[in-house]
């Protein structure tokens, strides 16, 4: 009950789970608190996926899992959230306690009981690799000192943390639970007010000298005090600001000095050209990847950049000042600097607005940047857009986000598959509660009518309380079909649960990504009747609509029944491109990150 309390405590009010038999008595007493609503998903990696999503919006998730069938599954999705930096806490049952010392070989196992060779802690150290800390859970006396460590170290350093529970301790009390919990209290990020006005002081001189300076915001803003000192600073400075593609969504697309989206070759239209002849870069947060350098490709000059992260600052290939946070020093910057709009006038002298596509013929099979053309239609406050690894990346980066419309992609771990699962815990984030659709009453298996009536939306009991009447923030997901092969067994999850995201599945038969970085006949994937699919999931259960695009006419139809008539419903859009119908960018990036990868061996 310990562990479900904080996470209550700390906003985490749903948890993502797959029974198994080492973390069952866990789960019961994880069930008996009132304000924790276990979601059961169909796998562990989604679960952990769903962990991930729900973190997103959150600040925090959790997900629970078994022992190592369960946690070695969830390994991959934990691995990414690691990547992206978010805290989310994995909770394993594991054997009996008794267990660890008898020698014992146990199902679920790889059969190695050697202490020498790990034993019971193969899932342990695995977990060691992609979390910022771990606990085992094997005598209750420090239970609550291991868990308070284990969640503060999560949002403390935003990594996730591991925590596993011997099966026979779950439920076990000890004197200290029978009083209320100490409220949680996590440490705040510690500044060095000297270092700190240091490093205003001499970033605030070159600032001073600066012709064309440049705010570029990373993804490491994505947590909301860094987010809010930046934007402080944004303001006050007036320089352009441009944004890396998993930083979108971060910064409000509506200021009067954002310029756009900096990927290198494949930027904005005028944005590389400002950005990296800008004699200061001022980068807040940012990450350095191949994929976020195009293959290493930019042509930003290390003595241009001021570097601020990582709780220190760097300028330029000088003095670094440590023991900062990014929120104290960005603030105090902010109220440090004069205003200097000047390569926000170069950018508006140098900018043509991209028209949209024109309209495409009624008969004419739709193409991809028709398709984006109508999404950016949709975009209200009200909506996320979930973009899952692919060429959706690339149009999506082109959406302007209307400032509250919310915008994820998992880019630097790049997992393919990520999108379902992070749309389950995303849109449960956006949820008050949620109700398990399986208490209504629905007919036996091969009784008359077991198959649910034969029609696309099913109403379920009035006194079913579903997630998406209430829903305020409805997911936009933009997936491609090698990708929701992955993992798409839990949009079961979502129809279980009430939720109401629109899925578009983008069916081009191929891994598009994979093919414009090396093309193969491993590239190519089975054709899936994906409406057929869905149906099968829902067997008749579920709130969900479902259609068939194939024209620009037919996407205006869909788009309008998601959005009206069937905006409490699941809606499952299938989008019918031509294999080779891409974004330039994915072209070119492609190509260079293909090139990057395949550099000849040097002994150097």
């Amino acid at each position: 009950m310990c562990n479900g309390q904080l996470q209550v405590e700390l906003g985490c009010t749903t948890a993502f789970g797959v029974p198994g038999d080492f973390n069952l008595l866990l789960l019961d007493q994880l069930l008996k608190h009132p304000q924790l609503q276990m979601v059961w998903c169909c796998n562990e990696l989604n679960a952990g996926y769903a962990a991930d999503g729900y973190a997103r919006r959150k600040g925090i998730g959790c997900c629970v899992v078994t022992f190592s069938v369960g946690g070695f599954s969830a390994l991959n999705a934990i691995a990414g959230a690691m990547s992206e930096d978010l805290p989310v806490i994995v909770i394993s049952g594991v054997p009996n306690s008794n267990d660890y010392a008898q020698n014992r070989v146990l199902h679920h196992t790889t059969g190695m009981t050697n202490p020498a060779s790990g034993g019971f802690n193969q899932q342990l150290r695995c977990f060691k690799e992609v979390t910022c800390y771990q606990a085992t859970l094997n005598h209750v006396e420090d239970a609550h000192r291991l868990i308070d460590e284990a969640i503060s170290a999560a949002l403390v350093r935003k990594k996730p943390a591991y925590i596993e529970v011997c099966c026979n301790l779950a439920d076990a009390t000890h004197p200290s639970f029978t009083r209320p919990p100490v409220p949680y209290m996590l440490p705040h990020a510690h500044t060095n007010p000297h270092s700190c006005q240091a490093a205003v002081d001499a970033v605030g001189e070159v600032l001073d000298k600066a012709i064309k300076p440049v705010l570029l915001a990373g993804p490491r803003l994505r947590h909301g005090r860094e987010r809010d000192a930046f934007l402080e600073l944004a303001q006050s400075s007036k320089y352009a600001v441009a944004i890396q593609p998993d930083a979108k969504g971060m910064v409000p697309e509506d200021l009067q000095n954002f310029i756009g989206l900096y990927w290198g070759s494949i930027s904005w239209p005028c944005v590389c050209e400002i950005v990296e002849s800008a004699d200061v870069v001022v980068c807040c947060g940012t990450i350095w990847t191949d994929y976020s350098t195009v293959g290493y490709s930019l042509l930003l000059r290390p003595d241009h950049i001021i570097n601020v992260g990582d709780h220190r600052v760097t300028v330029k290939s000088g003095a670094t000042y440590g023991c900062i946070t990014s929120e104290h020093f960005l603030s105090a910057l902010a109220k440090r600097v004069q205003p200097n709009p000047t390569a926000v006038t170069a950018f508006q002298r140098m900018s043509t607005p991209t028209p949209p596509p024109g309209r495409q013929d009624p008969n004419e099979q739709l193409q991809v940047k028709v398709l984006f053309k109508h999404i950016q239609e949709m975009l209200t406050p009200s909506y996320c857009v979930l973009s899952e690894v692919g060429d959706s990346w690339f149009n999506t980066q082109k959406l302007r986000l209307p400032r509250g419309c919310d915008y994820e992609m998992q880019m630097r771990y790049g997992s393919i598959g990520w999108s379902v699962g992070a749309t389950l815990g995303y849109a449960a984030a956006c949820a008050p509660s949620v109700s398990d659709i399986k208490a209504c009453n629905i007919a036996p298996a091969g009784a008359p009518g077991a198959d649910g009536p034969d029609v696309e939306a099913i109403e379920q009991p009035n006194q079913q309380a579903h997630m998406a009447e209430s829903q305020a923030t409805r997911v936009i997901s933009l997936i491609g079909d090698g990708s929701f092969q992955m993992t798409c067994q839990d949009v079961s999850t979502m129809l279980r649960y009430g939720l109401n995201p629109i899925i578009f599945l983008i069916n081009n038969l191929s891994y598009t990504i994979e093919v414009q970085i090396h093309d193969g006949p491993y590239n190519a994937i089975m054709n899936w009747d994906y409406e057929g699919m869905v149906k099968c999931l829902n067997n008749g259960q579920g709130r969900l609509w479902t259609a068939k695009v194939q024209t620009e006419e037919q996407l205006e139809d869909a788009i309008g029944k998601a959005t009206n008539e069937h905006k409490n419903d699941l809606c499952f859009i299938k989008v019918i491109v031509d294999r080779d119908d891409c974004s330039k960018e994915l072209l070119e990036w492609g190509t260079r990150v293909g090139a990057a990868n395949g550099r000849p061996h040097s002994s150097h």
